[in-house]
């Protein structure tokens, strides 16, 4: 086969084959490298999201109950809505009925306009005498990125960490007392609490966070200790060793708060049962 590519071609022309052929297979490796390189990335996502569990259809409702008027499906998001026409007199919650929350990670994104207020309450008990309200544990969320990531408790000791605090909360011992829960409040955050640590600036890590974008949000409530990431980031730390006010277990609901008109959107609600 040889003598007769080397009558056909010559000698010069077999070695610039050789050539070509051994470029062409140097030229496929990256390539091949590349692939495989992208088949481990997506392996690490998946197993990243092991255990996740989509709560939210983009379709419908199913599983989540509060009120229509507010609450909606749009474009495969979950929607809250304030319209001049229908301003809210208290807060308003659509609540997952798909059971109690204790140990477990959520991750979604979401999206708000400037004037929006939100969040997103775990562990939390819901109200009797007032419609869709709940009270317990919140992701904050706002639209002018004020408190977003903060630990607020939502009827009960309000903050517990602003953003970029690391906290402990210690437990009091009147707080049983009648009326003692609003004794330990002073601008509306907890008294009773310790800040342990730092995670960054308030305005450094306001930075991280998208206006009127689309933004990821992850929680992690583990035993006492209940962590909210924005955008990949720690933003609040709290171990929560309040033997009183404290919860391991609840619902969990998003919230449309009393308020001008606004709009918020979550989109990829997954659960983690921990």
């Amino acid at each position: 086969m040889a003598d007769v590519l080397e009558k056909k071609m010559g000698t010069s022309s077999i070695v610039l084959l050789v050539v070509f052929l051994l470029a062409t297979s140097c030229n496929q490796r990256p390539n091949a490298d590349k692939e495989s390189s992208g088949a481990a990335q997506a392996d690490a996502i998946r197993g990243e999201e092991d255990g996740f569990v989509s709560i939210f259809d983009g379709r419908s409702l199913a599983n989540w109950q509060g009120d229509t008027a507010y609450w909606s499906v749009e474009d495969g998001m979950l929607v809250g809505k304030i319209t001049p026409d229908k301003l809210l007199k208290t807060n308003s919650f659509i609540i997952w009925r798909g059971g109690n929350t204790a140990d477990f990670e959520l991750k979604t994104e979401f999206r708000i306009t400037e004037n929006g207020n939100s969040g997103i309450n775990y562990r939390s008990e819901e109200l009797t005498d007032i419609p869709n309200a709940l009270r317990g544990y919140q992701a904050d969320i706002d639209g002018k990125n004020n408190y977003t990531g903060q630990n607020y408790e939502e009827r009960g000791r309000t903050t517990l960490a602003y953003r970029g605090e690391r906290v402990t909360v210690n437990s009091q011992p009147d707080a049983q007392k009648e009326g003692s829960l609003r004794a330990h409040v002073k601008n509306n955050a907890w008294t009773v609490r310790e800040v342990t640590g730092s995670l960054g600036s308030r305005d450094s890590l306001r930075s991280l966070i998208k206006t009127s974008d689309w933004n990821t949000c992850h929680i992690i409530a583990k035993g006492n200790r209940l962590q909210h990431f924005i955008n990949g980031v720690l933003m609040s730390d709290v171990t929560d060793n309040d033997e009183v006010n404290g919860k391991r277990t609840g619902l969990l609901g998003v919230q449309v708060h009393v308020g001008p008109p606004m709009k918020v959107e979550y989109r990829n609600i997954r659960f983690k049962q921990l």
